[in-house]
């Protein structure tokens, strides 16, 4: 895995999209499984840390008065 700081909404959701998937595989072993899930765990967080940042941008554009008007 790339280092997450270094890597774009879209990196970090293909690879957990590619993590739930491998979680699903019935021969996914034990201790694989696990290093995934935690592997899965820190992808989400940085998912939702990227929203967030996305989220708080928009506001203050929008605070700013630089939203376009629809």
């Amino acid at each position: 895995m790339d280092n997450l700081e270094n890597m774009t909404y879209e990196q970090v959701y293909t690879r957990l999209e590619e993590v739930l998937k491998l979680l699903e595989d019935k021969s996914t072993g034990l201790d694989q499984s696990l290093e995934l899930y935690e592997e899965g765990i820190s992808l989400y967080r940085k998912c939702v840390s990227l929203l967030d940042e996305a989220e708080m941008k928009v506001k203050k554009f929008n605070e700013l008065g630089l939203e376009e008007e629809l």
